[in-house]
């Protein structure tokens, strides 16, 4: 793998970039301080911007890492944050990027999240060489489990009360491609 960093990706509707603390306000109105968003992920719903700030100024020291891959998704008609797209785990010895992804309600069913996931996917099986991209969701966020199949994912297996979200103790679902499955 040559590990690259967040590089600015382009897909027809969307500019996926580098968070900046001026994306702050945009991050917690339209998805970070919304509970319907955060309730299968990981983390609670901002309870103000300043939370989300907080957030931003962790993440954006770690864009000089290489191996730090953080997009903020951005609408090119407008200019709007909805959404971003991480790798939230790299296992270098199986050459596997681990995905995480969310975005503002009023952007769900549209298409833009497999648009936006299967741009960075291709950047880390293309440009920087791994071998597996995985994610897996919350047993009762079957929208994320869609959005996993829509960008060519497969489902690998339950693992049963194997995961925790904001809604508590989860059945884990979870979904991989190889990078010699988009050949196929």
């Amino acid at each position: 793998m040559k590990h690259l960093g967040t590089k600015t990706i382009e897909t027809p509707r969307l500019i996926l970039r580098k968070f900046t603390l001026a994306d702050a306000e945009q991050m917690y109105e339209n998805w970070a301080s919304d509970p319907e968003v955060a309730a299968f992920l990981t983390w609670t719903a901002h309870k103000n911007s300043e939370e989300t700030k907080a957030i931003l100024s962790s993440w954006i020291p770690l864009y000089q890492k290489d191996n730090f891959y953080n997009w903020a998704m951005v609408l090119k008609q407008s200019g709007e944050v909805i959404g971003n797209v991480s790798v939230v785990s790299i296992d270098e010895e199986v050459s596997e990027a681990a995905m995480g992804y969310c975005m503002g309600r009023a952007y769900w069913g549209q298409g833009i999240m497999p648009e936006a996931l299967t741009a960075v996917m291709n950047f880390l099986f293309d440009e920087v060489g791994f071998e597996r991209v995985s994610a897996c969701h919350d047993h009762r966020n079957a929208k994320s489990g869609r959005v996993m199949q829509k960008v060519g994912m497969t489902y690998e297996g339950t693992l049963r009360r194997g995961g925790k979200s904001t809604s508590g103790i989860c059945d884990k679902v979870c979904y991989a491609v190889l990078r010699g499955d988009r050949n196929n």
